[in-house]
């Protein structure tokens, strides 16, 4: 399991759209590269913005943290496989 925080007060509202059952959020998790902070965060959640601002080289905003549950393992690699991105590797 993961747990997630988000500071609501750093959503972009203009990047928020509606979709057939309601108002949607899109968001990344990206892990941290140097592993947990000193909060024990496994990596941090962006905002995810459109791919006209994404082409013009805008970011969405950092809007929080997340961290493995201790209640659950923590997944080793990728499902496919592979190793996922981190952080420094997507920007």
């Amino acid at each position: 399991m993961i747990r997630c925080n988000i500071n609501v007060s750093k959503v972009d509202k203009q990047y928020l759209y509606e979709g057939k059952t309601g108002k949607f959020l899109e968001v990344t998790l990206l892990e941290s590269k140097g592993g947990p902070d000193k909060y024990g965060n496994d990596g941090f959640i962006v905002q995810g913005v459109t791919k006209e601002a994404r082409d013009r080289g805008e970011r969405g905003p950092i809007i929080g943290s997340w961290k493995h549950s201790t209640k659950a393992p923590r997944p080793q690699g990728h499902p496919t496989g592979g190793t996922q991105p981190v952080a420094d590797d997507l920007f």
